[in-house]
């Protein structure tokens, strides 16, 4: 691997993609198909932290829609991300890669307890830090928790792995004249409504000017790539940088 650009990233993952092609849960091909995507990038020393999301399980948004309520809804969403976590610890170690699941709420049997300086510690010693249960507070989004996450441990970029290949103007999906980000400021992000980032999320990284790099986790090497600093995204940035 060549020189990588950066050397402590932190990469969040969502929850939906541990599904794959089913509908519900975690298609077992996906964790190891990520581990291999990991493993290079690993094992050339860079630190890496990971958050993951529990929308394959449950969303709390989805049940308040349905009348539960929203703070009991997100507590069961954390849940799932430990779930999650635990799921990509089992086969991160299956590669061969020394892994730690930390926890915002207490659940000392199965994850240690999230302290921003034992995280710190744990990536320094050559260990992928798995963050479970989001900032361990309702009404927040994991993107949130991953920016907090990122700035906490001094990550010099955060990573959102997604299923398209960076920011467009308008959805790709359903728009073939969208046009594609390459770089895009945290401001443009909040007045175009992007939809890159929940709207604390991208302000927590604007004002502790951590860039935030959107790219598409399916592409084989992308995520050596992207640290290697290659453009295979789109990095959103402070103007003045």
């Amino acid at each position: 691997m060549a020189d990588a650009k950066y050397k402590r990233v932190l990469l969040k993952l969502s929850g939906e993609a541990l599904m794959g092609s089913q509908e519900f849960g975690i298609d077992p091909a996906v964790p190891k198909r990520l581990a291999d995507e990991i493993r290079p990038v690993f094992e050339s020393g860079v630190e890496i932290a990971v958050v993951i999301g529990g929308g394959n399980i449950f969303r709390g948004v989805q049940g308040a829609a349905g009348g539960m309520d929203r703070a009991q809804g997100d507590s069961m969403g954390m849940l799932a991300t430990v779930i999650n976590a635990l799921a990509l610890q089992d086969t991160f170690e299956q590669a061969g890669m020394d892994s730690r699941v930390m926890c915002a709420i207490s659940m000392r049997q199965i994850a240690e307890p999230y302290i921003r300086r034992r995280a710190i510690r744990h990536m320094e010693k050559g260990r992928i830090v798995i963050l479970a249960a989001g900032t361990g507070n309702p009404f927040f989004t994991t993107d949130t928790g991953a920016a907090l996450r990122a700035c906490e441990v001094n990550a010099q970029i955060l990573m959102k792995a997604t299923n398209v290949d960076g920011v467009y103007d308008a959805d790709p999906k359903t728009n073939p004249d969208a046009k594609k980000y390459d770089s895009v400021t945290y401001d443009e992000v909040l007045s175009k409504n992007l939809k890159v980032m929940d709207a604390a999320a991208i302000a927590l990284c604007r004002d502790n000017n951590m860039p935030v790099m959107i790219f598409d986790i399916n592409g084989d090497g992308n995520f050596q790539n992207a640290v290697e600093g290659a453009h295979v995204g789109t990095v959103v940035y402070n103007k003045e940088d």
